[in-house]
């Protein structure tokens, strides 16, 4: 069972990091949206982590973020926003929604291992 979920329209980025999550031992799934994101965590309770964009077609990052801790009452799940969006009104409405991170792409895999390691344990 996958323990860490990375959700992002672009399948560049998607493959980047859950190579190098792979590659370092750790159990990756992945998503290509928000709806996708939600349908993949429903299905696998053992996720423990979600790394996910902002911007992506059908459902965004925030929303997604919002639905696991209201509709799917999902308050243990580590969430990291992994965007290139970095305005302090998003940061607000992610913090608001309960995640744990702000990471700022491009994604610095060794910079950030260990942190991810935690939260997905």
């Amino acid at each position: 069972m996958a323990k860490i979920l990375v959700v992002d329209d672009s399948s560049t980025v998607r493959d980047e990091v859950a190579g190098f999550l792979n590659g370092r031992g750790l159990d990756v799934a992945t998503a290509v949206d928000g709806r996708d994101g939600l349908a993949k965590l429903q299905g696998n309770p053992g996720i423990r982590l979600i790394l996910s964009d902002v911007n992506m077609p059908n459902m965004d990052g925030l929303t997604m973020v919002e639905k696991i801790r209201s509709e799917l009452g999902n308050t243990t799940v580590n969430i990291i926003m992994l965007t290139t969006e970095s305005s302090p009104s998003m940061k607000e409405r992610g913090k608001a929604a309960g995640i744990k991170g702000w990471i700022v792409k491009p994604f610095n895999g060794p910079a950030v291992l260990e942190t991810l390691k935690k939260l997905a344990a």
